[in-house]
């Protein structure tokens, strides 16, 4: 196991009162937090194979066929951060606004539920972490786990005290059409990512936590794994783009396919989405993916700047 480190907290975030946990209402962040007691919980939670990832897919690793939950953990970091739009500083990680309902329900964070649900003891045994923080905490460690790069974490968030509220009130609140659209082409990409302040780089980079995890049909619609390794952060997945045969998949598991539009190799036992095929059919964006094919290392060093970033948007240190 690699030591993991985590910033500790200079000064003290805000003393807010926590609220009592409900399925679309979690607590919020005390006086004080020790960031290297929430790391090892984190750890011992993305090692703990039989932690809850309920889905209908039967995937193994964890208990309920949802498979690992480290790659989990990242996507919510990644989707509580994504929600940034640079013209009007709205959105971002600060807030924890994820937590809550809707937008907890908003069509990209399906299954995004059963992340908070495994965070929820952590918080509870830390409450003077905000909800916003230990969520970013919990997808740097769960990279690093996996092999990856430290992305680096700086504490400081406040929670949003309250769901559902109007971004006129609470420029943090954003309404569900932030997150990439996997049906869609380079262009939606772009305008996703621009909007956050992204350039084409920063696109392929961020791309590569494709490397982990799976999808779920009773969550996006989609099935399957991008690698083989779907706990373990590498450069597999702009290898296997450039490497191996793509076709629309058209059967799964010997009945016709009857989900949304994905591509797949190796007699289906891998997959990529519209928008990762876009990645080697796009030139701008292809260059990328060679480079990162042929470099860990490089890849590494751009995606932990670039996910750093991405958690930081829209939050004031």
């Amino acid at each position: 196991m690699r030591t993991i480190g985590v910033a500790t907290i200079s000064g003290g975030a805000l003393a807010i009162a926590s609220t009592p946990a409900s399925d679309c209402l979690f607590g919020m962040g005390g006086p004080k937090a020790d960031w290297t007691k929430i790391k090892a919980e984190i750890v011992a939670l993305c090692d703990d194979e039989g932690a809850p990832n309920p889905s209908v897919d039967g995937a193994s690793g964890s208990l309920g066929g949802g498979g690992y939950v480290a790659p989990m953990l990242v996507r919510l970091a990644w989707h509580s951060s994504g929600s940034y739009g640079k013209a009007k500083g709205d959105g971002g990680s600060d807030g924890g606004t994820i937590r809550f309902c809707p937008e907890i329900n908003h069509g990209g964070n399906a299954g995004l539920k059963h992340a908070i649900g495994v965070l929820a003891p952590i918080k509870e045994n830390n409450p003077g972490a905000s909800w916003a923080d230990l969520i970013i905490c919990a997808g740097v460690v769960a990279i690093e786990n996996m092999g990856g790069p430290d992305c680096g974490f700086t504490p400081g968030r406040v929670d949003a005290p309250k769901p559902d509220t109007s971004p006129k009130s609470d420029k943090r609140f954003t309404p569900d059409d932030r997150l990439p659209d996997a049906a869609q082409g380079a262009q939606h990409l772009r305008d996703v990512f621009y909007r956050m302040g992204f350039d084409d780089r920063e696109i392929v980079a961020l791309s590569g936590a494709h490397a982990i995890g799976r999808c779920h049909t009773d969550r996006s619609g989609f099935w399957g794994p991008w690698t083989y390794g779907e706990a373990a952060f590498s450069n597999d997945y702009y290898k296997f783009l450039l490497e191996k045969k793509w076709t629309v998949k058209v059967t799964h598991e010997g009945k016709p396919w009857k989900g949304p539009k994905q591509y797949e190799a190796d007699g289906g036992k891998l997959m990529m989405l519209p928008t990762d095929m876009v990645l080697i059919q796009d030139p701008a964006f292809k260059k990328w993916v060679k480079v990162y094919a042929g470099s860990e290392e490089m890849f590494f060093a751009d995606f932990a700047k670039a996910f750093r970033k991405l958690t930081e948007l829209g939050f004031k240190q």
